[in-house]
Parts: structure tokens; sequence; C-alpha cells
């Protein structure tokens, strides 16, 4: 048999099977996976450099699905060319514990590059992975560090918000790595995209510097897709968007061209119809004929030579060979954490400058960390000096400007972090984490390394007022499975929670001060900070009350507790920079911090939700905030030592 026919044969392969896999669980989505299995087969089987076998292979090609809705399609993919996934597997798509759920998720599946489904994501995740490309293809050079990111994006990423940020940087950057076709399909859940979508999308991406080609419908034709991909492969200095006019669900035979295409809308006898006329068995499900798994698994096999020739590279690499493992592997050098600063009792340091001293010290022991801000690096501590600014000038600089793009810079840092060699950092005020908080969550859904330096923590913010004071936010993001919130009390506190950071899988959110806090004693055991709360002041006697608080507010503990002593009140101070790893904790820890039974007042300057857990009286702000001097606020809402000592006195009495 022909190449030409096994092709033709592998595409009506890919299509049963996306409307297999949504009519066996009753979910899911047809249509797209069907009208793009032409172009998807075209780049896995004609551009795309990977090797099946070893899918984290660190010279690979990425592959992005960004509207994960279509996951069949991908599903498909990764069963033909042999990333591991059975037949079994599409069958039980959507179904408890299958290595093929609703939508792709990295770390589950091999061969999934980045959890996409939540529409713009994946095509922002791929600015991050283009960066992280860029900069270690700068540092190493060509012959350790040279691909490309490969995706599928669809009308619904274009309308989602963080695209268009996302899109605007990679432009600004000259991104060329970045190739996407964009399904232009005019089709939307609630009917044709006309009904709320009009823009240019071809003028709008060249307006951000991409290189735009509208090549019309082409959805079939094999070797006009393979050399318009080619061709934006040849231009190097701009992302590269490819517009591709497509009729959803075709070919099916009643269903193509409709909205309901878009979602499960095929059943048995169009299912049937539709496969009688790709000329496979209209009474097999999942049928995959020998030949066109072979010709797959062939393809897929293809870059096991390009990989081999690889690792004859990496092994006479002449550079550093420790900066060469630091950076393929993403770790530090050895011996780092001796490059952690620490401070005396007495110093006063915002804990904002502390992580930012951190981030500096860091940065000559870990090659892999890269970073800055949302158009407020200075004021986030996400200052890397001496380490150049990556633009289209200089690739190898490892200081980032993201602009104000906060869910784009947090879209990026999980492409960064998924891509793997670069250890992204990002920083904004806490109070626009509200911004990026939907890639927050997917970096802490796939349990992606980074860290997110959010400053401005309270309303000690003062004059800018109530818009800019964060209350509810930590509470909201300590709900974030996965995601270890540190809200440290002082410089050496934040420096314990870097190395947590550095040393545990996931996102880390370093919770920040504005204003400058007292270095207390105690707080530079990293193993009693590690443990995520820890006594850090004990009774002289039997303690009568816990004070136990977070952050800033630690040194109101630390105050009342003297203060109640000078009274004859016995008091413990219990420091809780984090819920989150307190909780992970045994039982029998947990209740040696904080006995049952024994009295406990908490203080923290945001919303008292979630506190009661740890204590019976909860000092806090829920409210709003107001403008004024920080310390003023603080004050008038009642965050003090002075209120920590009524709240105990009347909780004993």
């Amino acid at each position: 048999m022909t190449t030409e026919n096994l092709d033709a044969r592998t595409i009506a392969t890919i299509r049963g099977i996306a409307m297999d896999g949504p009519h066996a669980a009753r979910s899911g989505h047809q249509g797209t996976a069907m009208s793009l299995a032409p172009v998807a087969h075209v780049m896995w089987s004609r551009v795309m450099n990977f090797d099946a076998e070893h899918p984290q292979w660190f010279d690979r090609d990425r592959f992005i699905l960004s509207p994960g809705h279509a996951s069949i399609l991908q599903y498909a993919l990764l069963h033909l060319y042999g990333f591991g996934l059975t037949n079994e597997d599409l069958q039980n798509f959507r179904q408890w514990d299958s290595a093929t759920p609703g939508h792709p998720e990295v770390g589950h599946t091999a061969g999934v590059e980045v959890t996409t489904g939540p529409l713009g994501a994946g095509l922002s995740n791929a600015v991050g992975m283009a960066i992280a490309e860029e900069n270690l293809r700068a540092r190493l050079g060509n012959d350790i560090c040279d691909h490309y990111i490969y995706g599928l994006c669809s009308d619904g990423d274009l309308q989602e918000g963080v695209s268009h940020e996302a899109a605007s940087l990679a432009g600004h950057l000259g991104l060329g790595r970045i190739i996407f076709v964009y399904d232009d399909n005019d089709i939307s859940i609630d009917g044709p995209t006309s009904l709320s979508f009009s823009d240019n999308s071809a003028e709008r991406f060249r307006s951000y510097g991409w290189d735009v080609t509208e090549v019309g419908a082409i959805g079939e034709d094999l070797d006009a897709l393979e050399a318009a991909l080619n061709a934006a492969k040849a231009v190097t200095d701009k992302p590269s968007l490819i517009v591709l006019k497509t009729v959803i669900g075709v070919p099916a035979t009643e269903s193509a061209g409709t909205s309901h295409a878009h979602g499960y809308a095929m059943y048995d006898e169009e299912i049937a119809a539709t496969k009688a006329a790709m000329g496979m068995p209209a009474d097999e499900t999942f049928h995959v004929p020998d030949d066109v798994l072979e010709h797959c698994r062939a393809a897929g096999a293809r870059g096991a030579s390009l990989r081999t020739e690889w690792e004859g590279r990496l092994a006479a690499h002449e550079g550093d060979a420790a900066e060469l493992q630091a950076l393929t592997s993403g770790r530090p050098l050895d011996g780092w954490k001796d490059a952690l600063p620490s401070w005396e009792p007495g110093e006063t340091i915002a804990s904002r400058k502390a992580s930012g001293a951190i981030l500096q010290a860091l940065a000559g022991v870990y090659p892999s960390i890269i970073g800055g801000g949302a158009d407020l690096t200075g004021n986030t501590g996400t200052v890397i000096k001496d380490a150049g600014i990556f633009s289209k000038d200089d690739r190898a600089g490892r200081q980032l400007y993201f602009g104000i793009r906060e869910h784009g810079m947090g879209a990026s840092m999980i492409g960064m972090a998924a891509h793997g060699g670069v250890f992204p950092v990002g920083g904004t005020f806490l109070v626009f984490s509200d911004y990026m908080r939907g890639a927050v969550r997917l970096s802490a859904l796939s349990k992606l390394p980074m860290v997110y330096s959010w400053t401005h923590d309270s309303v000690g913010v003062g004059e800018d007022g109530p818009t800019h004071q964060p209350v509810e936010h930590v509470a909201s993001l300590r709900a974030m499975p996965g995601l270890n919130v540190w809200r440290p009390a002082d410089g050496n506190e934040t420096s314990a929670a870097w190395a947590f950071a550095i040393e545990t899988p996931g996102p880390t959110a370093m919770v920040l001060s504005r204003q400058n806090l007292p270095v207390l004693s105690g707080t530079n055991d990293h193993h009693a900070v590690h443990k995520g709360g820890y006594v850090l002041a004990d009774s002289d006697g039997d303690a009568q009350i816990v004070l136990v608080g977070a952050g800033s507010e630690v040194q109101h503990c630390v105050a009342a507790a003297s203060t109640l002593r000078s009274e004859g009140i016995e008091a413990r101070v219990v420091s809780l920079p984090c819920w989150e790893v307190f909780e992970s904790q045994d039982e029998a820890y947990r209740d040696s911090v904080l006995p049952a039974g024994l009295p406990a007042v908490s203080i923290e300057a945001g919303t008292t939700f979630g506190w009661a857990k740890y204590a019976d009286v909860n000092i806090g702000i829920d409210r709003f905030g107001a403008s004024a001097p920080g310390s003023v606020v603080m004050e008038k809402l009642g965050i003090t030592a002075d209120a920590v000592v009524t709240a105990a006195r009347d909780l004993l009495s």
C-alpha cells in the first residue's frame, strides 16, 4: 500500500477513534478532533522530531493541544505513534483512574507536555516553553538544545484574555520556535462565532509581531499542510501562526459544520455512516488496522537515531560539566544551601527584600533560575543582577520583564517549568494574584516547580487603599490543593521557605511584606521552619495559652507573650508560616505544637477564615482595608500586640 493510502487510512482511523471515544463515554468532544486529524498527523509523521519510546528526551519537539477538550485527538496520536497508550486506554476515555482523562494532564499520560482545557492556557504555555528553549540553546549551544514548540489552537483560545497577553509577549520577544495552527472553523458551543466574535485574528497577531500565514481550506491536503509548517519553521525571528479554515466534524454525514459537532453529537447511526463513507468497518469500534499501526509506529520511532546522536553530543560536551548537569536537570549545583543568606535577631528587613537577596544569592548556585516581575520587578524582589536581560538580542539573559501581564506571566511560567531545565520565578503584588489565578491553579494541578513572589501582602500596603490591600487572598490561596503558601515571619523564615521550595515538587507561593519586619530569635532553624509550623518561643513553665500567627503578625505574638509573662501568664508562641506543610506532618507533631485543650489566640492581617482550626479566638480583618499609612491602618483595624494581649486575657478569664 502506498504511503498516500496509508496516510488516508491513518486519518480515517483517528477520526473513527474521535467518534468512538466520546460515544463510549457518553461525553466529550468529537468534531474538533475529527477536523484537525490531518494536520495533527502531518505534524507528528512528517515534521516533528521525537522518540515515542523516550517521551522525556530533553531535545524533543514539543506538541501542545491548546483546545484540550479535543483530547481524544491527542490520545489517538499517542496510541498510534507508540507512547504506551493502549487501545484499552482509548476505550476507557474519561473513566475513573484511566490514562485518558477528559482533558490532557501532564504527568498523568506519557507524551502530554502541559495540562490543557482552560482555553488560552496551552497557547500561552507555549510562550514559556519557547523562552526556556531559547535561553537554554543560547547557554548550552545548538548541539544540546535545538527544538520547536508546535501546537493547535482554536477560536476559544484566541478569545480568552490570557492568549492576548502571552501572544503579545511572544511577539515582542521574537520567539521564533513557536509554530501554531489556528483552527478557524467559525463554531463555538453557543453557535456560530459571529454571535460574539468578529476580530480579525490574523491582523491582531501580525500587530503582535507574529508571522501569520492564511492558508485557507487546505485541511485535507497533506502536502500543502506540510509545506506550510516547514515554511513557518524557516521563520526564525517571529512566532508563527498558520490560519487554517476547517469544517468542524468533517466528514460526519449530518453534524459536520454545526455547533453540535463541538461536543458529543454523533451516535450509532451517524458514526456507522461516517465510518462507511471513510472506507472503515461500520460496525467495529476503536478499529486500528495493523498496517496503520505499523505505519505510525515507524514514524514514532524515527527520532530514535536523533536521540542517540544527541546523547553522543551530550557526552562529548566540552562546557562546564556541573552547569550542564544543572541546566539539563533543572537542579541547583551541589552545596547551594551554603549560599542562602541569614539575618541576626534585632535586624529589620521586609520579607520581600529578604526574598530578593535570597534570589540573588541563589542565582549564582542555581543556573536554572530565570524570572522577573509583572512590571513590578524591583518591588517584588525579582531582580536578578548581572545575569543579562532576556530579549531578542540576549537569549542567555535570565532577567525577564513580563510587562503588565499577570495571567500571561503565570501561564508562561507553566511552560518554562514543563519544558524543563529552568526554574521560573514571577512576581506581582498579592492583590493581583487574582489576575493569574487560572494559571496558578493549573501549575498546582500539574505539580510543576516554580516560585510566585507575591508581595505587599496585607493592609500594611497603606496609602494605596483597599484596591491594593489584600484581605481574602491568602485564605483563598490556602484553599487551593497542591500549592504551598508560605507567609514567613522574617528574613530567616523566608530563606527557609526558599530552600523548601527548591527541594519540593510543585509550585510555591511566597507571600511577602512591603514593610520592614524585625528578625526574631529562633527563626533561623530551617529544620523547624520546614515543618510548616513550630514552637518559636516556649514558656518558662507550663504554658497557659498559645499565641499563634503567620507572617508579619508573629512579632505581635512575641511582644504579647512578653507582656503576659510580666503579668504572670505563661504563653507559648507558635509561628505557622505554611499551613499546607504543617498539615502534612503527623498528628503527634501537630499536637505537640498546638496541644489540644490549651487555649489559643491567632492573629493575621487578613480574613480570619480558616483560623478556627488552630485557635479559639481569631484576630484578623474581615472587611476591606482603608487608605492611610500602613501602620495606622494596622492599628485602626486591631492588628497589634495589645489586641493579642487583650484577647488572651479575655480568653483565660
